[in-house]
């Protein structure tokens, strides 16, 4: 069995192959006006899709369980041809089953920096390298070496960076109050079948015989994302990140705010041209 993008932060389900979405930070020129920021917006989040995916073939080739040197611990693969604006990250620490660790975030955080301000990217597909696993968390060996003051700024830094964790607050906002603290208290493991059905994800594939339905389902997602227009895509992105987290009203502003980004684009135009001139649309997102 295969799992394929949800809406909340990673979760390890038993045997079942996990996938999760995330968020990269807004790049420069894109906010909220003033008056629709404070406590209950929270900062601004970008539009680039997340889909991460367990390992399938592609981890089985020449990966073994040893321990792995640190620059490899994440693979970067920029698609081409029909796939060219996706780009793979694949997490590599076979030996401690791909838990995050301090060297891990700030590959990562540094990968995503360079990435949210290239303009050809468009979609980012985060996979497991290593067979049978996405990710157990946070590393614990790790943890327990750590003083009590880096704790902290460690779990900080986890949040800069995969900004879809915090499961007290995230979780009762997706399936209630009353399911979210049933699960978190019993700390139960839900198989792929039952995270869909409470909704924390959005596919269960049966697995194939290369083992990455999972990364497949998600090429297929990235490949839908990449013709629509990028500017629209983004902000589209950040009205519904933050409206989740205000009232109605509230929300219905940001998504005013948001589409009125979008009137003086370049894009906004080609759409109309095109739409006009019955063909499909070039856009550069700008």
């Amino acid at each position: 069995m295969a799992v394929a993008p949800g809406a909340l932060g990673a979760l390890q389900v038993c045997r079942v192959r996990s996938v999760t979405t995330g968020c990269a930070r807004l790049g420069s020129g894109w906010r909220l006006p003033d008056s629709l920021k404070g406590s209950r917006v929270g900062p601004a989040i970008g539009a680039w899709g997340w889909a991460c995916v367990a390992g399938g073939a592609l981890s089985r080739r020449g990966y073994s369980s040893s321990e792995v040197k640190t620059e490899d611990e994440l693979r970067v693969r920029y698609l081409e041809e029909e796939n060219r604006g996706i780009v793979v990250l694949g997490i590599n620490r076979a030996h401690a089953k791909n838990s995050i660790s301090k060297n891990l975030i700030k590959m990562l955080s540094k990968t995503v920096d360079g990435l949210k301000s290239d303009k050809k990217v468009r979609t980012i597909i985060v996979r497991s390298e290593v067979p049978g696993i996405f990710c157990a968390g946070a590393d614990l060996k790790e943890r327990v070496k750590m003083h009590s003051s880096e704790v902290g700024p460690f779990v900080s830094k986890i949040r800069a960076v995969i900004n879809e964790i915090g499961g007290t607050q995230r979780l009762p906002r997706a399936i209630g109050m009353s399911l979210a603290k049933e699960l978190i208290f019993s700390a139960r493991v839900l198989d792929g079948h039952e995270a869909k059905a409470v909704g924390l994800i959005s596919h269960v594939l049966e697995q194939n015989q290369e083992g990455d339905a999972a990364y497949k389902k998600a090429l297929d997602l990235a490949r839908e994302f990449l013709p629509q227009g990028p500017v629209a895509v983004r902000v589209a992105k950040l009205a519904i990140n933050q409206g989740m987290e205000v009232d109605l009203i509230t929300g219905l502003a940001i998504e005013e705010a948001c589409y009125a980004q979008t009137i003086p684009t370049k894009d906004r135009l080609e759409g109309l041209l095109a739409f006009k001139e019955k063909r499909s649309p070039r856009y550069k997102g700008e």
